[in-house]
This record gives C-alpha cells, structure tokens and sequence, in this order.
C-alpha cells in the first residue's frame, strides 16, 4: 500500500439509491474515477441488500428463502452441500485460478453493477478500486439457525461464514485484476453491527473470537494482492481490526471522531506501521444535516476530528499522510438527489484537503 498514492484519496461506501443503473455508474465516474466502486443497488434488486447480496454459495442457502436469515443445521441439504463447501474452499485458497470460485462469487442476479464496475477498471485502468463484502460479525449475529439461535455462538457456522466471505473478497480480487492487472484491489468489511460487541446483546462472544475472524479474512485478502479496510458507522472499539491486521479503519468521523481518540495509542502505533483513517465526514444517515452541509463545515469537521488525536499526542503529519475521505455510511436511504449531492460533497472534500494540504 503507497499512502502517498493514497492521501486524501476519495472513496465510497457501498450502497446508492439508483434505480437506473447507469445513472449510478455515471456518478461513480464522475466523484470516484481515481478510486471506483460497484455501488449495491437495492431499489433495483431486493439481492442487493448489504446482508443478501453475499449469501450465494453459503451451504443450504436457498435464494427464494434470503430474507430469512436462516440455516437449518439438520437437513440432508445443508450436511451434503457443507463437505463440498469445504473442499470447494481449500481447493480455492491453493489456487485462486479454481474455476471453482466462481461459483462463490456474486452473480448478475445478486449485483446488477458489477460487470458495469470491471468495465470502467478496464477502461480507466485506475491505480485501485473497491470492493466490499459484509463483515463477518455482522452476519453471524444476523443469520440463526431454525431455533433463532445467532450463529455468532456456533463455531461450524461461524467458520462456514468467515471462509465464504473470504471467497467473496477472492472473487472481487481476481475479477478487478482480470480488468487490469495494474489496479490494486481494496476490500471493505462492512461492519454495522461490531459496535455491539461488548453490549448486554453479545455479552458471551470473546473479542479474540472477532479478532480472529477479521483476521482470516484480512490475510486472505492482503495475501492475495488485495488492501484490506473495515467500516463502522458506530462507537467501534477501533483496537479489535487494528490487532486483525487491516489497512484501513474507516469510521463515521461526522459523529463519532472524538471517539476514535479514545484509542490513540493504538492509532498511533497503526498509523505508524503504515496503516490508514480513512474518516467519514458527509453525514449520510442524517438528512437534514446533509442538506445543510457545506464543504466549508466538512473542512471544519475535518481539522476537529485531526485535533482530537493531536491533542493526545500524535504527529499531525502523520495523520494527514495517512488520511482518506469518505462518506459516515452508505447512502441507499437518501434521495437519488441527496445521494449525488453527498457523493459530490465526498469528491468536493477530496480535492480540497489535497489542495489545502
């Protein structure tokens, strides 16, 4: 990873709220041309939905039951489809060449805009582009077994989940590198429900078991090429990916930067070894805090999110040569209007840091 390529860099998180497809990919060109993305698209397909849209190849998942959320652990299906799924899984890893990885990828059926994504990358042939997947908390304490049991508390489905996810992040890598070769992939872990960790919900679940299931994930993706980042939108206790391994911690930096200073040793040290904030600055998950934004305020949120780390005593240089800019989340439940005006607002940002800084 070269932070000089990267600083200041604009970058996207998952969804939009499009119904035409290429209205979307036009807005992905226009505010995320150095770094695109494949936005999820969930006005146009209900598949698209953050948890859905990964479910494909999980063993017993039947895509007519998506909605469910749920494994049943003792039908015929699920045991007969669990030893393939295994092999299916070590054969990948050994060869990501497998043509058996496309079976665990995400189909036209699942993302309208993916094929969309590879063409731009085979177009504009960009230093990196991004993908994402569900982080692997967040699904193990959305899906349940038949008895509404998370399976975050069983072990075989835990595994099960954090090795398909890992195909996921292979299979994006492989198809970004198929488009160009040159272009370095960045996978996001969209995690949403981390900040729970630690709560009356979760109060049994070990942080070393989370730990370890980032970790997995991370390697897989580092080790193939790829530049691993986590997102949360909550009060992350942002020790849990630094010790996984990511690159890359992104936090919704309009609401909770001050939180993230809670850390700051461990910021520092991750800073230091040549890690990234990638801060979330445009408040998608507040409208009317959007609609009153303006670039002057985001710059002013900015430099106050920087002085809560200074102020505990770390380099301001380090900071800014190891910052990104995003958005605090998705925007999947804006307007299409508010939506293109936060990605502009996330672009907008972006040239301005660079050209301030």
């Amino acid at each position: 990873m070269n932070q000089a390529d990267l600083k200041f860099k604009a970058l996207a998180i998952g969804s939009l709220p499009h119904t035409d497809i290429q209205k979307a990919m036009l807005l992905v060109k226009k505010d995320f041309n150095e770094i695109p993305f494949f936005p999820q698209l969930a006005n146009i397909n209900k598949n698209e939905d953050m948890i859905i849209q990964f479910l494909e190849g999980l063993p017993s998942f039947l895509p007519s039951e998506a909605e469910n959320f749920t494994f049943d652990m003792e039908s015929d299906l699920f045991f007969e489809s669990l030893e393939t799924f295994f092999t299916d899984y070590e054969e990948i890893i050994a060869d990501i060449d497998s043509e058996k990885l496309e079976n665990y990828g995400i189909s036209k059926d699942f993302s309208s805009s993916f094929s969309e994504f590879e063409k731009i990358i085979n177009e504009t042939k960009p230093k990196y582009a991004k993908g994402q997947i569900i982080g692997p908390f967040t699904l193990a304490t959305t899906l349940t077994d038949k008895n509404s049991k998370c399976a975050i508390y069983d072990e075989t489905l835990r595994d099960i989940i954090v090795k398909l996810l890992s195909l996921k992040a292979l299979w994006q890598i492989k198809h970004i590198k198929s488009a160009n070769p040159q272009t370095t992939p960045i996978i996001f872990m969209d995690e949403p429900s981390v900040s729970q960790l630690g709560t009356s919900a979760y109060l049994t679940v070990s942080e070393n078991e989370v730990i370890e299931m980032f970790r997995e994930i991370s390697n897989i993706i580092k080790e193939n090429g790829g530049i691993c980042a986590i997102h949360c939108c909550g009060k992350c206790d942002w020790r849990i990916p630094i010790k996984a391994g990511v690159n890359i911690i992104n936090l919704d930096a309009y609401s909770y930067s001050e939180n993230l200073s809670i850390y700051s040793s461990e910021i520092e040290t991750f800073l230091k070894n040549r890690g990234m904030i990638a801060w979330g600055l445009v408040p998608t998950l507040d409208s009317k805090s959007l609609e009153k934004t303006t670039l002057t305020n985001l710059v002013e949120k900015f430099n106050n999110s920087v002085n809560y780390l200074t102020k505990k005593g770390i380099d301001e240089k380090l900071i800014l040569d190891n910052s990104l800019i995003t958005s605090s989340c998705g925007a999947g439940s804006l307007s299409e209007k508010l939506a293109e005006h936060a990605m502009d607002l996330v672009s907008e940002l972006s040239k301005e840091l660079k050209a301030r800084i």
